[in-house]
């Protein structure tokens, strides 16, 4: 049984646990399902679905291509406008985008299982390896993607079919990015987001470099001379501090390591976790790490928030689920020093909070919860050097509509620029609309060339 200190180990259940806990959260629906479930819809003609879906995809199409038998179909009609839709019908928040606009969303009724059965059609298309699309013959241009993620991976993939080359560089070892290394285990399971990248390369066109990192082994500036355009899908690096007494004791842990650990575990049984876990923040990496911690073990799981329910980033379905799983979720409570016992952590001190005027405000008050693994979820930040005279609003890249930024031939998407929305479905639409921006700007800059209108 492993072990990292006092309390924290791993292996805490039989083998066999870990395969039940961290089975499908969604299992995927069976033909007669699929059936019934499509059957539910109204295929509304000004559909409130279609519009709540940051790609677009045409919803009440597909679901009516499902109904009639049509799987295949359905697929193509969901890739024409997002390639990445396998895992976005396993990961988006449904329940507050398409799920949440459907009409039949009511008091009375249910939502149509939208992300369900975009699962079924794309899981099918997938597995009998169907390709929808073929490249077009060669443009001579050649585009840079910084990234492997959601963002780059859609944007080379439209580019790769417009006829350019593409090369995607990434800092890590597996092509993925969120879909790899940031969504809980139980989201996406038997590896999919591997075989999704595959699925999205065997296009053609495209060379991923691994381990490769921007400020590191290259800079903007030599992609910028190397090639004739560039596209930024830079996730978020780094981890907001907590800054607070104790912060770096042994104990202490930031949630997105975990939740990658998790990922690229094939047993479960080797990440460790300790009998009392106290997870800080109150979005989807909070309410990741701390079901999962439960789910290797944990006796007891807290999450604390310093805020109220209403402001939570996570939807009130991840927050069902957090409490279904035995989580405890405390809501107006923000960290103030991390109890430490030998140097390790024994407990967490937290003040209460409250709005003044708006203003979050301590009441003065405080206490201490027990604990011997506290996981930070307070929000990542972007951390990226190699940049150049790029312009920044907030920390992050300022692009007009179309990804463009504010050099010659760059554009960007995804997490890294203003008003990124942590969602795979934002980044892919961001990735996807910015290979359309780029290949308008071959097309315009040489007419008579082979860029595709």
């Amino acid at each position: 049984m492993g072990t990292t200190q006092s309390g924290i180990l791993g292996g805490r259940l039989p083998l066999a646990d870990y395969e039940t806990n961290f089975s499908d959260l969604h299992p995927a629906l069976d033909r007669h399902e699929a059936l019934v479930a499509s059957d539910r819809c109204y295929f509304c003609h000004d559909a409130p679905c279609m519009t709540a879906c940051p790609t677009s995809i045409d919803i009440p199409l597909f679901i009516r291509q499902i109904s009639t038998g049509n799987p295949i179909g359905s697929a193509k009609t969901i890739f024409d406008q997002n390639i990445l839709g396998g895992m976005c019908a396993r990961v988006c928040p449904t329940e507050t985008l398409c799920e949440q606009a459907c009409v039949r969303n009511t008091a009375e009724e249910r939502p149509v299982e939208i992300g369900r059965l975009q699962r079924y059609a794309t899981d099918i298309a997938m597995k009998e390896n169907k390709q929808f699309y073929t490249r077009a013959a060669s443009s001579g241009q050649r585009v840079a993607v910084v990234g492997a993620g959601p963002a780059g991976l859609a944007c080379a993939h439209r580019l790769a079919v417009k006829g350019h080359e593409v090369v995607i560089y990434d800092a890590r070892e597996k092509s993925g990015g969120l879909n790899e290394y940031g969504i809980a285990a139980y989201k996406s399971v038997d590896d999919f987001a591997q075989s999704e990248v595959d699925y999205v390369l065997s296009i053609g066109g495209i060379e991923v470099r691994h381990g490769q990192a921007l400020g590191r082994d290259f800079s903007l500036a030599d992609l910028s001379e190397q090639y004739d355009a560039v596209f930024l899908g830079l996730g978020l690096a780094g981890v907001n501090a907590l800054r607070i007494e104790g912060e770096n004791a042994e104990g202490v842990d930031d949630a997105v390591d975990f939740i990658a650990a998790l990922r690229q575990s094939k047993t479960k049984a080797d990440i460790a976790v300790g009998r009392r876990v106290v997870v800080l923040g109150g979005g989807m990496t909070a309410i990741d790490a701390a079901v999962q911690a439960k789910l290797l073990g944990a006796e007891e799981v807290t999450i604390c928030y310093r805020r109220g329910k209403e402001h939570m980033n996570a939807s009130e379905f991840e927050q069902d689920l957090a409490a279904s799983k035995g989580v405890t979720i405390r809501h107006w409570l923000q960290p103030k020093r991390i109890a430490l016992k030998d140097d390790k952590v024994a407990g967490i001190e937290l003040e209460y909070t409250t709005l003044v005027d708006g203003k979050l405000t301590s009441t003065g008050e405080t206490g201490i919860i027990a604990a011997d693994q506290i996981f930070k979820a307070i929000g990542q930040t972007f951390e990226a050097s190699g940049l150049g005279s790029l312009e920044f609003e907030g920390g992050r890249i300022v692009v007009d509509d179309e990804g463009k930024t504010s050099l010659a031939n760059v554009w960007a998407g995804g997490d890294c620029v203003v008003g990124g929305e942590d969602l795979t479905v934002s980044a892919v639409a961001n990735g996807r609309d910015a290979a359309e921006a780029i290949n308008r700007a071959f097309a315009a800059a040489m007419p008579q060339a082979s860029a595709v209108a």
